[in-house]
C-alpha cells in the first residue's frame, strides 16, 4: 500500500525521536545518514572514537526494522569473512555436500566499523556489495537483501597500521559525515544517559519496504534546470583545469568525478523531500554540497603539507558561485 507524502514525513520524523532516545546531539549527523537511507546510497562516518558512530548506526537499523549486521576491520579479516564461504556438509545419508554460508555482509544495515584498518584485498570485498548490490563466491551471483547500506566508520587520528581506502572505494560512498565533538553540555546529557538507568527500547517504526517507497517519492522531486546547471558547475568547479577560482588552482590535485553531481542531485532531492517541498531550491544544492564532495577531492602536496581541507575549498567554490548566481 503506497503512503502519502504527509505518512512519510511522518515516519521519518518517528524516526527521528526513537534515534532521539538513545544518541545526544548530533542532528546534523542524524540528517545526513537521513540522506543517505532515503537516498539509497551508503555513507562513511569519520570521527574520533567515543562519538557514537555505531550505537547511530545501530539505533538506526532498529528503528528502521532493518536486519543488521557488524563488521569489525581489523588487518587479519580476510574476504570471505565478509562475503561468506562454501562448507563442506554431510547429509543424513552420509553423503557429502557445499553449502554456501552467507557472510555479515548480507544484512540490509551493514556497519563496516574502522573500514581503514583492513587491507585492500578486504576492502575490495566490500566494493562489489556496494555498487552491485551483489556477492559473487564460488562461481554463484548472489542478490544481497534490500533496501541496502554499507554504513562504514573511520578514526581520522590513528593512521599506523591503516590502509586508506582506494579513491575508486571512496567514490562508492553517497557521502561522508564528519561526526564532531559534542558540546559541553551534550557531555554532560551523555554521562547522565550512560551511568544511569538504560535507555528507553527503541521502537521500530518503519519497515525496508516503506523505506523504498520514500526512495521513490524523493526520486520523483523536480529539480529546474538551472538548478541542475547550478549543480554541475559547481562539480567542474572542483577540477583546477576547468575553473578560475584561485583556492581550487593551488591546491586540487584532482576534482570529483560524475558520481559527485549524482550525490549532490540525489541528496538534495531527498533534503527537499523531508522539507516537504515538490522542487529542489539552490540552498539544497548547497546544504548537500559537503558531504556529498569532501570525499571525492584530492588535495595536491601543497594542500596536504599546508593543512588544507576539502571543505575549505569547497565552501570557497560556493562563495564564487553563489556571487556569480546574485
Amino acid at each position: 500500500m503506497e503512503q502519502t507524502v504527509e505518512q512519510c514525513l511522518d515516519r521519518v520524523e518517528r524516526v527521528r525521536q526513537e534515534i532521539g532516545k538513545v544518541l545526544v546531539g548530533q542532528k546534523d549527523v542524524i540528517e545526513q545518514m537521513l540522506w543517505a537511507v532515503f537516498a539509497g546510497g551508503h555513507a562513511l562516518l569519520e570521527g574520533v572514537p567515543g562519538l557514537g558512530k555505531t550505537l547511530l548506526v545501530k539505533t538506526m537499523a532498529q528503528a528502521f526494522e532493518l536486519s543488521f549486521s557488524r563488521i569489525q576491520f581489523t588487518p587479519d579479516l580476510m574476504p570471505a569473512d565478509i562475503t561468506g564461504t562454501n562448507i563442506l556438509r554431510v547429509d543424513e545419508t552420509g553423503k557429502q555436500y557445499f553449502s554456501f554460508q552467507p557472510g555479515p555482509v548480507f544484512a540490509q544495515v551493514v556497519l563496516a566499523d574502522e573500514i581503514n584498518r583492513a587491507t585492500p584485498k578486504t576492502q575490495s570485498a566490500m566494493l562489489e556489495a556496494m555498487q552491485e548490490r551483489t556477492v559473487s563466491a564460488g562461481g554463484v551471483t548472489r542478490e544481497l537483501p534490500q533496501p541496502f547500506f554499507v554504513l562504514a566508520t573511520q578514526n581520522p587520528l590513528e593512521q599506523e597500521g591503516t590502509y586508506p581506502l582506494p579513491e575508486a572505494q571512496m567514490d562508492r560512498f553517497l557521502l561522508k559525515i564528519e561526526v564532531p565533538f559534542p558540546s559541553e553540555e551534550e557531555l554532560r546529557e551523555i554521562v547522565l544517559r550512560t551511568t544511569m538507568a538504560p535507555n528507553a527500547p527503541v521502537e521500530k517504526v518503519a519497515s525496508g519496504a516503506e523505506i523504498i517507497e520514500i526512495q521513490k517519492n524523493a526520486r520523483d522531486i523536480l529539480i529546474a534546470d538551472p538548478v541542475l546547471r547550478y549543480a554541475v558547475r559547481l562539480l567542474v568547479a572542483t577540477h583546477p583545469g576547468d575553473t578560475a577560482i584561485g583556492p581550487v588552482k593551488q591546491y586540487v590535485r584532482a576534482g570529483a568525478g560524475p558520481r559527485g553531481v549524482q550525490a549532490l542531485v540525489s541528496l538534495a532531492k531527498v533534503r527537499a523531500f523531508l522539507a516537504g517541498r515538490y522542487n529542489v531550491a539552490y540552498e539544497d544544492i548547497d546544504a548537500v554540497a559537503l558531504p556529498a564532495l569532501r570525499h571525492r577531492i584530492f588535495l595536491n602536496f601543497e594542500g596536504e603539507a599546508g593543512g588544507v581541507r576539502p571543505d575549505r575549498i569547497i565552501r570557497d567554490i560556493l562563495d564564487a558561485l553563489g556571487k556569480e548566481r546574485s
